[in-house]
């Protein structure tokens, strides 16, 4: 029985990473067809990019990059929107993390991988320098 269930797992997309960031696209963010505006989705992304980063460098960071960026489908308004990141690389006060969205509407059972990108930031100061990473 227990295989049975990791076969049908294996066929069923999974987010890679962390869930870093999670919110309801609502009416506010959408466009005149009702789907939600990209540049919304980029902005959660850059969020949730931004929470991992913190995290890594302890401190502020900033954005300097988006690498790649594709939209795979459109998110309806209503929909859960998760972003899920994964440090891919750590340079002396750079950072590259991979963010990908998945969304889950109300009235569907499935939740479908929406967009995803890659997004550099580096470590700054108090003053706006950067500064190395902390590596411990």
């Amino acid at each position: 029985m227990s295989e049975e269930l990791d076969d049908i797992n294996e066929d069923v997309p999974m987010p890679l990473g962390e869930l870093a960031l999670q919110t309801v696209a609502m009416p506010a963010d959408s466009n005149a067809n009702g789907d939600i505006f990209g540049g919304w989705l980029v902005s959660q992304m850059d969020l949730a990019g931004a929470v991992s980063a913190n995290r890594l460098a302890k401190g502020r960071v900033a954005t300097v990059a988006i690498d790649t960026m594709v939209f795979l489908r459109p998110v309806a308004v209503g929909s859960t929107v998760s972003c899920y990141t994964q440090m891919i690389e750590v340079g002396r006060s750079s950072m590259a993390v991979n963010v990908e969205v998945w969304a889950q509407h109300p009235t569907d059972s499935e939740r479908k991988k929406v967009t995803e990108g890659k997004f550099t930031f580096v470590a700054i100061d108090q003053n706006g320098r950067t500064r190395p990473v902390p590596r411990n």
